[in-house]
């Protein structure tokens, strides 16, 4: 049976192992899904073993998803431009990366949250792995202006001068947490500040009117709650975005797109969202 599993660190929490395994039976294939704890230093040593034993795929979370991308034979545009992958496919004994964060990222905005982004002000909070896929597709929506936070500025500035185009245009730019101000229509957490329980040092101003995402899953991730206290217009976490993704991932390794409103219907239902919660 082929084998696949989420590699990171945690990764015990990981809801990936449900969502695949729900994939294949709605599906009809079969296959294993696991969890790998790789130590900071391991990755490619546990990553290795994963396929040198027959794996076949893996998803990579936080917080390898640079290192996957260095440690790739082929990749993918969207993981090229990334320079982040989280999904590796063994392909003829090769290791093939993609990046799927971008693509679940905007099926969730746009079909399940319902929101518009062409035309929008939209603040992405991070410049790390977890945001380095999602600038790309977040331009390609035709938003306003798409400005990159980072508590170091360097950071962003690297992550946005990969897209020279658009930050000649002035629809994308770098800035400083202390830098950020104004109003914005959408704001999105893409910081692993929440697994600690902690936000990042941006004005809560920002958030007033806006509809902000945690890229993050909980019910009630730290950094939803510090936006719903300081004025959003609406909060979601990222849990459409994990379906969303994963059934990107899905496609990619068995050549079929699984559909993803039950699935995350389940997960919602059990972690006691309210009905039609979106």
């Amino acid at each position: 049976m082929d084998r696949y599993a989420v590699i990171g660190n945690p990764v015990e929490h990981s809801l990936s192992p449900r969502i695949h395994a729900a994939f294949a039976a709605q599906t009809g294939q079969e296959l294993e899904y696991g969890r790998l704890l790789a130590p900071l230093e391991g990755f490619v040593e546990v990553a290795g073993k994963f396929f040198a034993e027959g794996g076949r795929g893996l998803n990579v979370t936080v917080p390898f998803k640079a290192e996957a991308h260095a440690w790739m034979d082929e990749l993918d545009p969207l993981a090229r431009m990334a320079g982040a992958v989280n999904t590796i496919k063994w392909e003829a004994g090769r290791r093939v990366g993609y990046n799927t964060d971008g693509l679940g990222l905007l099926r969730d905005l746009a079909v399940n949250q319902g929101e518009t982004l062409r035309g929008a002000r939209i603040l992405l909070i991070g410049a790390g792995g977890a945001a380095s896929g999602v600038v790309g597709p977040l331009l390609d929506a035709a938003p306003r202006e798409l400005v990159v936070a980072n508590r170091t500025p360097a950071r962003a500035c690297e992550l946005v001068a990969r897209f020279p185009d658009a930050s000649a245009r002035g629809d994308l730019r770098a800035a400083a947490y202390g830098e950020v101000q104004g109003s914005f229509d959408v704001v999105i957490n893409a910081t692993s500040a929440g697994l600690a329980g902690s936000v990042a040092a941006v004005d809560p101003a920002v958030t007033a009117g806006a509809f902000c995402y945690d890229m993050s899953y909980g019910r009630s991730t730290a950094f939803c709650v510090w936006a719903d206290m300081s004025g959003a217009r609406r909060v979601a976490d990222g849990i459409g975005m994990l379906v969303e993704q994963a059934a990107e991932a899905f496609r990619i390794w068995r050549g079929i797109r699984p559909h993803t409103a039950p699935v995350l219907a389940a997960l919602r239902a059990e972690r006691g969202d309210p009905a039609g919660a979106l």
